[in-house]
């Protein structure tokens, strides 16, 4: 027969196989000395187990940051409304409670994050032969100023430089949307701006693009239509930009082929400078060299506010889109993982990234990734908290698990916890470039994102992702508690890790890292 005591230690869980000790020859005396220390060995690092801050973190401690966090008053955590910056004030003052240090350099938990907030566009109409398209129906302005002009049509495919083969000095240039390898909106969005800059340079009065891409053009005109934030970084292009929905084939006709030149008419959108801000802290490394690595935990603390801004259903008796589960539950979890390490910390140091904006755009992360308070090169991992909701309380989803050595790390961490790991939910809905992660990913930091317990978008995750029914009193709190000590220790784990954390070999991120540590 073979016995097995399980222990816990800092670093692992391991199960110890005890050989029977009435097969070996030894004297009865030394058996039961040996027994005896290997029970009391076990006994010492399992012990070791609890001394670690987050086994202690009491549920009512993770309860009151949520409950706080996605409560009515907060008004759904808006990224450039007040209660946003509540939010904010709340996070640094945690920061400042539970010992953690500001960056160097640095006075304050908050990083400024210059934004800017386009309005609606008024009016809008294009005339080209005898059609007429408005706006809001068959059109969208995205950006530029007020304009009224008649001009010819030029055809340009995607209206990308190489595509310049003719003068449109005067002329309003008409492409494809994205480029032949933007697939997501945001990435078509900022092809869109790119290449709205050399149609300026090239004299056009306006771009006009043909939405094709595999978006509803309902969602993608009221998405890019409606009030929009984004990093305010000096660019003052007054050029118009338009998307024509070009899932209908005879906008496509129209605007490529059938006519020679349009009249346009807009009122451009107004632009109006907004102030959010990242909350930015640090706990230092006990490793002498070591702690010149830092790991990165970042979780978003916006929501999308109250009302018809939120986007979804709402009514009289309650107009607030709370964000518990999108993404208290990821801003609780840094928390829990910030008080766990400023107690006893790792050998790696923490950098802890509490990020606006990423309901609008992944501004926040995508901001301080431009703007680092600590050198890219020395963040050797980002673990991000993110998620839609849970379906499942017993395990953690992990979006990007096999992506990176981390992974041995992250099932402990889990299962000493009573979590299982799940692997990469609802592959069809490519979520790991949708979160905060991708922003440090692009950079070459590998970057996971750690999220509550789901496998698909069912009805459990739809019913409350961004619904006004995802406040605190719909949640399970122990598995709140669970998930964010799963979170903590996995932070841990990989902060004493030996091995520097990497991408998994031929992942696609893996060319940027090689860039940002030196082919290291």
């Amino acid at each position: 027969m073979l016995c097995t005591f399980a222990a816990f230690t800092e670093n692992i869980l391991i199960f110890v196989p005890i050989k029977p000790f009435f097969t070996m020859r030894l004297p009865k005396s030394i058996v039961s000395c040996l027994i005896a220390w290997q029970f009391c060995s076990i006994l010492a690092t399992a012990q070791s187990f609890k001394k670690l801050p987050e086994t202690n973190i009491p549920r009512a401690e993770v309860e009151m940051q949520m409950r706080f966090l996605a409560a009515d008053e907060m008004q759904g955590r808006r990224t450039g409304e007040q209660s946003n910056l509540v939010a904010a004030r709340f996070i640094a003052e945690q920061f400042r409670m539970l010992g953690v240090k500001t960056a160097a350099g640095q006075a304050d938990y908050l990083q400024p994050v210059p934004l800017m907030m386009q309005k609606s566009a008024k009016e809008g109409i294009i005339i080209a032969n005898n059609d007429t398209l408005h706006l809001g129906k068959e059109f969208v302005i995205l950006g530029g100023n007020a304009l009224t002009t008649k001009a010819d049509l030029v055809y340009l495919n995607y209206g990308l430089t190489d595509d310049y083969k003719t003068d449109v000095k005067g002329k309003i240039v008409v492409a494809q949307v994205g480029t032949p390898t933007a697939q997501s909106p945001r990435e078509i969005f900022t092809a869109s701006t790119e290449k709205r800059k050399i149609a300026a340079e090239k004299g056009a009065v306006a771009l006009i693009e043909l939405f094709n891409a595999q978006v509803p053009w309902n969602f993608a005109s009221r998405y890019f239509g409606g009030e929009q934030l984004s990093v305010d970084n000096g660019d003052n292009n007054t050029l118009p930009l338009i998307w024509v929905n070009g899932q209908q084939k005879k906008n496509v006709e129209l605007l490529k082929t059938g006519a020679t030149s349009a009249t346009l008419h807009t009122t451009g959108r107004e632009k109006v400078s907004v102030m959010s801000c990242n909350v930015v802290g640090v706990v230092e490394g006990t490793d002498p060299v070591l702690k010149n690595e830092y790991v990165v935990l970042t979780a978003h603390f916006d929501h999308i506010g109250t009302g018809k801004k939120g986007g979804g259903t709402y009514s009289a008796a309650d107009s607030i889109f709370n964000g518990a589960r999108d993404n208290a539950f990821g801003t609780v979890a840094i928390l829990t993982a910030a008080k766990a390490l400023a107690l006893k910390p790792a050998k790696r140091s923490i950098l802890v990234v509490a990020v606006t904006g990423e309901e609008v755009g992944l501004l926040g992360s995508r901001y301080y990734a431009e703007h680092p308070l600590v050198p890219l090169n020395q963040c050797v991992f980002n673990l991000n908290s993110d998620g839609a909701g849970y379906s499942d309380v017993s395990i953690a989803s992990v979006i990007g698990l096999d992506r990176t050595n981390c992974k041995p790390e992250i099932e402990t961490a889990c299962k000493v916890f009573g979590l299982n790991v799940f692997a990469d939910p609802a592959p069809e809905q490519g979520l790991f470039d949708r979160s905060d992660n991708v922003s440090f990913a692009a950079k070459g930091i590998p970057a996971p994102t750690f999220t509550p317990g789901f496998k698909s978008f069912n009805e459990e995750i739809t019913k409350h992702y961004h619904q006004v029914s995802d406040n605190p009193t719909t949640l399970d709190f122990g598995y709140l508690l669970k998930f964010c000590q799963s979170f903590a220790h996995a932070a841990r784990l990989i902060a004493n890790k030996p091995v520097k954390p990497y991408w998994t070999p031929g992942d696609k991120y893996e060319p940027a890292a090689k860039a940002l540590y030196g082919g290291k």
